[in-house]
């Protein structure tokens, strides 16, 4: 398997779908930044209208066949001290002819529709294990091993299967479960609640975090932190991107922080993109902060944290 963390030119082009929602975004591997991407100018003889009319399902199953699929890591950083926490893995398929990406929105829909989908969270899962393992052990004074999280699909929730999977990919690769932590949204638990709780108490039995993903997006936001465990929660970017401006937000936002805190779990607020955003999520207790203005995605996972220093692989 070619390793996710080769490092091609900066100057790819991420290819991007037209507009969609933030939970749409935050599923689909967009970074969590201070605003949403722009369509950036495709590559010579390459357009976003004509990746689409592309027959997708074949580019997928030769992805998943020659590996083509790359990950970026983008910080979460702890609203108090400035140290990064962990990193959330974000999903990249690099088969252009130019070496250009492909923003897993326009792929992402095609995979879960055609049944494909379950055989990229696993491959995530295992790239993600692999990487931890390269980087366990070593350490020295001060110095923290690095924690990633992925997300996982509806599809992926509901199976039966999928703990096991975490399981032994885990062992095999003689990881700390607690080095991986597993994001779920709102519309992963919806489809069957029951299977999901299941599922989130699976991941904490096996010694792993789960996040409540893009928390506030969808009309039943409060029937899932009754009913399902977890031990962060991630507020939905649509209540941080204009939090210094809006006092609807303003209010949510310190209400979550407090019930969050309350149950004796965490926070972790989307597309922050400004410092004014951080100063305000601070004051009501947010813990971690995710987005372009305390970092954007990268190619390459640090090899260990050092205080507030990355230390490169």
């Amino acid at each position: 398997m070619q390793s996710s963390t080769r490092n091609r030119a900066v100057s790819r082009v991420l290819l991007t779908p037209p507009g969609p929602g933030a939970g749409a975004r935050r599923r689909s591997g967009w970074p969590a930044g201070g605003t949403p991407p722009q369509r950036l100018p495709a590559p010579s003889g390459t357009s976003a209208a004509g990746i689409g009319r592309r027959p997708w399902l074949s580019r997928l199953r030769r992805a998943l066949e020659r590996d083509l699929f790359e990950l970026h890591f983008q910080p979460i950083v702890s609203v108090e001290s400035g140290f990064v926490s962990h990193y959330e893995a974000l999903l990249r398929l690099a088969d252009e002819p130019d070496g250009g990406l492909v923003a897993p929105g326009l792929f992402l829909p095609v995979a879960e529709r055609h049944g494909l989908i379950r055989q990229i969270d696993r491959l995530v899962l295992e790239k993600v294990s692999a990487m931890l393992a390269e980087r366990s052990g070593g350490l020295r004074p001060g110095e923290r091993e690095v924690r990633v999280a992925i997300n996982l699909s509806a599809l992926s929730v509901t199976d039966e299967r999928m703990l096991a999977t975490i399981e032994r990919s885990l062992a095999r690769n003689g990881v700390d479960p607690a080095r991986l932590a597993i994001e779920i949204t709102e519309t992963s638990a919806i489809s069957d609640m029951t299977r999901a709780r299941t599922f989130c108490e699976g991941v904490l039995g096996l010694g792993c975090s789960l996040a409540l993903d893009d928390f506030g997006a969808g009309f039943g936001s409060f029937q899932y932190l009754k009913h399902l465990p977890f031990s962060e929660l991630k507020i939905d970017g649509e209540f941080i991107r204009r939090l210094p401006s809006s006092r609807t937000d303003q209010l949510v936002v310190r209400a979550l922080a407090g019930i969050v805190r309350g149950m004796g779990r965490a926070t972790i607020a989307e597309f922050v993109g400004d410092r004014p955003t951080m100063g305000m999520l601070q004051g009501y207790g947010v813990d971690y902060a995710q987005g372009f203005a305390v970092g954007r995605p990268q190619p390459l996972l640090p090899r260990c944290l050092r205080g507030a220093e990355i230390v490169a692989a």
